[in-house]
């Protein structure tokens, strides 16, 4: 075998044997890749399913692309993936951003409301404008899930197609204590990390779609844009893996999860003197909330979130699944055991009680609330923007001047600033 040896050594030769030539076409499967997909559709809920290799990125530049053209308007959240700036930048659709609520007590955006999306419809119609496209990130990396139901229903009242960003929300299907998915809420297109929660490989990922409002020859086309014509057969073999995984017991497979994510809700508030976590009465309509997503106070326990991710990566070998300045969230999935709850409770109970500042540490730190997401000066679109020359400065020159590079950070992938926009004094501030 010609396998690397470095890379035989790590992962053995099995994945070498079943990393296999194209046996289908990707592209316009005959055989198994679309036997698998058909399988997926009817599992998911959805009209037709296609697998994707280059996760859900792939799948929100290929929805975006499919419902939008140059000069049509998209509606979505400020707080969007940069898949969908990229998405922009491939269709030439211009945005009109929603501004999330925001809980600047815990530092997190809520989910995307009615009459936000009412309210930037409406705008666009004082301009003469139609929207193309609305689209919505639901779960956001924090678990908190949009009025989809409501908004789907208002947005296919006036013929405008939904796509939902799902990629944390793959899971849904399978508990009755979890939120409804958007397929089962009415949604057109869906794209789903099937590789978080859920068990493929990473990069592998399925887009949805339901209904017939968006033309799913227009979707084909533009996936054999994106994707590759070699896809890694061990990546689509994952997917249909993991379909069949969760057809076996659809509806008590997360059972066990639930139930740790509970635990450690539970223990972390019962044990650790000060801990909170969050839950959705601490936004307003107390939105649905993934109870797989444990997010966890660290800044009352006097430990800004930065600090407690990196004390715990290096000194107990635990990873959150997203770090922020006021808090950690934790992921609990499949794989989770009684014993990695343990350890993260034992963790940050630690890291509390030797790394917390006394009361008057505390005080003098909680002057922080700063909402990230502040009015928008849009120049240039994000094609225009993209295409155009640019040119390196300081920070502290660029107040005033239009943004011509993204700056974000991973996870979650949200820019804090993106081309197109013009520089504002507040985040420059953060810059420093």
């Amino acid at each position: 075998m010609a396998a690397p040896p470095l890379l035989e050594q790590l992962i053995g030769k099995g994945p070498f044997r079943h990393d296999l030539a194209e046996i289908d076409n990707f592209i316009s499967p005959k055989g198994a890749i679309v036997d698998a997909q058909k399988k997926a559709a009817e599992l998911f809920g959805a009209t037709e399913t296609w697998f994707l290799v280059g996760g859900t990125t792939c799948g929100v530049e290929a929805s975006i692309m499919s419902t939008c053209s140059p000069g049509d308007t998209l509606i979505l959240p400020r707080n969007s993936h940069i898949s969908a700036i990229s998405g922009m930048v491939l269709s030439g659709a211009l945005p009109k951003y929603m501004i999330p609520e925001y809980n600047t007590s815990w530092g997190i955006a809520d989910g995307i409301k009615l009459h936000q999306v009412v309210k930037a419809i409406d705008e666009l119609h004082e301009e003469g404008k139609e929207p193309a496209a609305v689209l919505i990130t639901s779960p956001t990396y924090h678990g908190i899930c949009s009025d989809l139901e409501k908004i789907i229903d208002l947005c296919h009242k006036q013929l405008i197609p939904v796509i939902i960003d799902e990629a944390h929300g793959a899971h849904f299907k399978f508990d009755c204590r979890l939120p409804s998915t958007a397929l089962e809420q009415g949604a057109d297109l869906v794209i789903q990390s099937t590789h978080k929660v859920l068990c493929s490989l990473s990069q592998s990922s399925m887009l949805h779609l339901s209904g017939s409002m968006v033309d799913r020859e227009r979707i084909s086309r533009c996936l054999q844009t994106l994707q590759s014509t070699s896809p890694s057969y061990l990546l689509l073999a994952s997917l249909d893996a993991t379909r069949a995984q969760l057809s076996k017991n659809p509806y008590t497979i997360f059972e066990k999860p639930i139930r740790l994510a509970h635990q450690l809700a539970d223990e972390v508030q019962r044990l650790i003197p000060n801990a909170s976590v969050l839950e959705s009465a601490d936004f307003e309509g107390m939105p649905k909330k993934d109870p797989l997503r444990v997010t966890i106070d660290t800044w009352e326990l006097g430990v800004p979130g930065y600090d407690a991710y990196k004390i715990l990566r290096e000194e107990y070998d635990i990873i959150p699944e997203l770090r922020s300045q006021k808090s950690l969230t934790f992921a609990v999935s499949l794989g989770t055991c009684r014993e990695h709850i343990q350890r993260v409770v034992h963790g940050i109970k630690d890291v509390a009680s030797v790394h917390g500042l006394d009361n008057s540490g505390r005080a003098m730190i909680n002057h922080y609330e700063c909402a990230p997401f502040g009015e928008i000066t849009m120049e240039l679109s994000p094609r225009e923007a993209f295409f155009a020359n640019k040119r390196r400065i300081n920070v502290e020159e660029s107040l005033g001047e239009i943004c011509g590079e993204l700056i974000c950070t991973y996870p979650p992938g949200i820019p804090l600033l993106f081309r197109k926009l013009e520089s504002r004094e507040v985040y420059a501030q953060k810059k420093k």
